[in-house]
């Protein structure tokens, strides 16, 4: 038992690792530091996740089994790589345009974004990778067999079926490392650079494995090149016929799995960072499944000769090290084998949990909770749970499949069962990128027909009898109609079953797919993705078409900051909101932003998810004049006249009602000045009479007691007072405004300022209360604190004077970003109306009626006092009540500093 346990060490410290490794950078990546891991080397190896146990054990057993056939395995990839590069250019640049997060994503976005397609998809590939994870399980649980095998030689090995519980173990791993480090950012365009690095280094590493153990078998076992070509040749592998028809069949099956897989997917299109590392992929990668496939032949050949008869050939890269008592050679194949395996495990984890969670569960999750959901709910939760749950049930059904299964299959043909399944996606697929006439009606009748025929002729019959198929059917077909049993479906008898279920279902898939296409005709937005799919390297850039008449801005960017979080959703509206011109945070719901806000979304929770939700608060979508142009593909003049006309259309409109919003305000400007001048007058004249009347009061009356002349003397000084402040307010307006002020610079600190405006805003009280954090409040500060703490004591008594709730609470937030020190009073009263808030700081502008004191010049002045220290103020949308952000930089203090 010595060697199990170095074994059983061995892996463990190889996952510690791994854990090592991603953890090391997903830091490097957080810190910025990511030239290395944007490298085109790292691309192209985190492309050998195509190289899993399969081509690693099982590529010797099947070149035992079939001779040179395992050859098409290797050659379908390297054909696509060095033939299709402009076909994988294309994939990439619709995905980085269209922020594509699965290949169910990429089809049901071409496609009108139809979620029905992305689900049918989803559940086609989860089955279908469902007999390859079995593989990868299956693997590692013979290796660890045949270790005990050698290990405890006069001891009978258990059957597979009885070793379970190492599979099991290996799947709950896998799961843990998955969730670890596949769903730290709910963002799937954010790479995951920990898990691509990790690949990586196991690609390295299995390599190197199956190189030593090739080396070893050429000149250890065999002799040299000489003696092991002869032995190739007397080894019953020559004698091997290798039928033309299977051949191309399997090599163009590889091609198509090698472009439909979900996890060579997620590496090649969702992960990479630049289209110019298919560049180095083009050659680099063919040159990696050279060298994969290089020994291959001479592993299995050496096998068939020196192993004992019934010894499972997929197992030789294993078995010859072991049988010469290479123990350390045999944990280095091992370890290439577990890389193998577990690397594709990762990435199809990750893939599939990403579909189920953006196209199954986000949908019945918003149908369900309904429109309120995306205001109140936290998203970002329910999709992150989502795909950690999606990456244990993968991981379950491949471990479910392998029991069932009893691994009695090898495993050459599980993958080719998953192979065929995935393929099925290729129609649709390609069909969407390179014709624009596809549509969804024939994309949803190709993968249906297609998927059935592969479930009855290949994935169901791959249990083995009385699973889930009797043998009677089997035999005699269902209804005793023998035309259609699954091995020979229609009369095809004496095929292949691979080659006989891949014609079958691409037959009837790419013929339902174009009938179904012909047929029907696409909906517009079907037709305007059609046009950016298929021309995308002409309208990579072309907005979509979203009418945003309807849309309310804050409801989007409460639903937007509740899926991106409010730091990068603020900060994507109020981009969008200087663009336009206007101030503060909330841009117009112009098709533009919209389209832009649609996609940043689409990161997250997938294109047709993220469509679903804007439509829900827009209400609708429309597609552009020039679109429509680009969709009837007319001339190049009429085109170039339409996007004109479009251009001028819109900047008219732009300007029509930008000219309507400064009428509007202009009204509400004469509307509060004429209030104003009232109030004014109201004002001066109130204590102006107070002051004459006790005054005369004073004056006339000789028998006046000292305690009524002091009485009245104060009150003359009180509406004084009054009066003074008043016009101390209308001067330093007009100071401010003018630029008269002069700033007197001095230091001190944030906390001692905000105490010093609580104070004199009348302070905390039962009906009052105020929320800080004084250790974010410990910031040193250089401007002027006298018109600053002036600000302050505005919002503060603000909030005292119109918070309708009971207590009333504010809350005082203060960040330090970027050399920048913000300060939010945020209160939980009613709020300000919308039609309110661009108004708030204008002159002689007053919120509420019934509750107005003052002459509404507050916010004015702290407008203008802001302007003057280099900052502003502003007024915050989406958040639970009313609330204002000081922004002030800090540069000046690290100047004085």
């Amino acid at each position: 038992m010595t060697v199990l346990n170095i074994l059983v060490l061995v892996c463990l410290l190889y996952v510690v690792l791994l854990f090592g490794v991603a953890f090391g950078a997903d830091r490097a990546a957080r810190q910025g530091r990511v030239r290395w891991l944007r490298s085109p080397v790292v691309y192209t190896l985190s492309l050998s996740i195509y190289c899993t146990a399969w081509t690693f054990y099982g590529a010797v057993g099947f070149a035992a089994r079939s001779g040179l056939e395992f050859v098409t395995i290797y050659l379908g990839p390297t054909l696509v790589m060095i033939g299709w590069w402009w076909t994988l250019r294309r994939l990439v640049r619709v995905g980085r345009s269209q922020r594509i997060t699965s290949i169910a994503d990429l089809i049901s976005s071409r496609y009108g974004k139809s979620n029905l397609l992305a689900v049918l998809v989803t559940v086609l590939a989860v089955v279908g990778t469902t007999p390859y994870i079995a593989l990868q399980l299956q693997s590692v649980t013979l290796s660890f067999a045949a270790f005990a095998a050698f290990a405890e030689p006069g001891v009978p090995t258990a059957p597979l079926s009885d070793m379970q519980s190492t599979a099991l173990w290996v799947a709950a791993g896998l799961a843990v490392f998955t969730i670890l480090f596949g769903t730290r950012n709910l963002d799937a365009n954010e790479r995951h650079h920990g898990v691509v690095m990790a690949i990586a280094m196991e690609a390295v590493v299995k390599l190197c494995a199956l190189l030593a153990v090739g080396v070893f078998v050429v000149w250890g076992l065999a002799g040299g090149v000489a003696a092991m070509l002869d032995r190739i040749e007397a080894s019953e592998i020559a004698r091997f016929d290798v039928s033309a028809g299977r051949w191309v069949g399997l090599t163009m099956l590889s091609a198509m799995a090698f472009l439909c897989l979900p996890r060579m997917f997620q590496v090649m299109v969702v992960e990479n960072e630049d289209e110019d590392h298919l560049r180095t992929a083009a050659w680099a990668f063919p040159g990696y499944l050279m060298l994969m496939s290089l020994f291959v032949l001479p592993i299995a050949a050496v096998g068939l000769d020196v192993m004992p008869a019934g010894t499972n050939p997929d197992l030789f890269v294993l078995t010859l090290p072991l049988m010469e008592g290479r123990d350390g050679l045999a944990i280095l194949s091992f370890l290439g084998g577990f890389s193998s395996a577990t690397s594709m495990v990762i990435v199809a984890a990750i893939a599939l949990s990403t579909m189920v969670s953006n196209h199954v569960v986000m949908p019945i999750w918003l149908h369900y909770s309904g429109g309120a959901a995306m205001v109140s709910g936290d998203v970002r939760n329910v999709a992150l749970t989502a795909r950690r749950i999606s990456i244990v049930g993968v991981l379950f059904l491949g471990y479910v499949y392998f029991r069932i299964s009893g691994g009695g299959t090898a495993l050459a043909a599980m993958g080719l069962i998953a192979f065929v399944g995935v393929a099925q996606f290729l129609p649709a697929l390609m069909g969407g990128l390179f014709w624009r006439g596809a549509t969804r009606t024939g994309a949803l009748a190709g993968l249906c027909t297609g998927a059935a025929i592969w479930l009855y002729c290949l994935f169901l019959p791959s249990f083995g009898p009385a699973v889930f198929m009797s043998e009677a059917l089997h035999e005699a077909g269902p209804w005793g109609f023998g035309w259609l049993r699954p091995y020979a479906l229609f009369g095809a008898e004496g095929m292949d079953p691979v080659l006989h279920a891949l014609m079958w279902s691409l037959l009837f898939n790419v013929g339902s797919f174009l009938l179904g296409s012909l047929l029907s005709f696409p909906q517009p937005l079907e037709r305007l993705q059609g046009a950016q799919f298929v021309n995308v390297f002409d309208h990579s850039g072309t907005p979509g078409g979203w009418s945003g008449g309807m849309a309310q801005s804050e409801d989007l960017l409460i639903m937007a900051q509740r899926i991106m979080g409010a730091r990068e959703a603020q900060a994507l509206f109020s981009a969008a909101a200087g663009r336009q011109g206007v101030a503060g945070y909330l841009p117009e719901p112009s098709p533009d932003f919209l389209q832009e806000l649609e996609r940043a979304l689409a990161g997250s929770v997938g294109a047709a998810t993220a469509h679903a939700m804007i439509a829900q608060i827009v209400g609708g979508a429309a597609v552009s004049v020039r679109d429509l142009m680009a969709v009837a593909d007319e001339t190049a003049q009429i085109m170039e006249y339409s996007s004109q006309l479009e251009a001028k259309s819109q900047e008219l409109a732009r300007t029509a009602r930008q000219l309507r919003q400064a009428n509007e305000k202009l009204t509400q400007i004469s509307v509060q000045k004429d209030g104003f001048l009232s109030q004014i007058s109201h004002e001066l004249r109130t204590p102006m009479t107070s002051i004459r009347a006790f005054s005369e009061i004073l004056r006339d009356t000789d028998d006046l007691s000292a305690e009524d002349k002091h009485k009245y003397a104060a009150i003359i000084h009180d509406e004084t007072v009054r009066l003074t402040r008043l016009l101390d307010d209308l001067l330093d307006l007009s100071v401010l405004e003018n630029g008269q002020v002069d700033l007197n610079v001095q230091s001190g600190t944030l906390e001692a300022l905000i105490d010093r405006a609580v104070r004199a805003a009348g302070g905390e009280t039962e009906h009052f209360i105020i929320h800080r954090d004084r250790e974010a409040e410990r910031v040193d500060l250089s401007t002027d604190l006298d018109r600053l703490a002036q600000v302050f004591i505005n919002l503060v008594s603000n909030a005292r004077k119109y918070c309708d709730a009971d207590p009333a609470v504010l809350s005082i937030r203060t960040a330090v970003a970027e050399d920048q020190l913000v300060v939010d009073f945020v209160d939980n009263g009613g709020g300000i109306p919308t039609e309110m808030q661009a108004m708030i700081f204008e002159k002689f502008s007053r919120i509420g009626e019934t509750k107005a004191g003052g002459a509404g010049l507050g916010l004015a002045i702290c407008r203008e006092i802001m302007a003057r220290l280099g900052g502003y103020v502003s007024y915050l949308p989406g958040q639970t009540g009313p609330a204002f952000r000081v922004s002030l930089p800090l540069s000046g203090r690290m100047a004085a500093q």
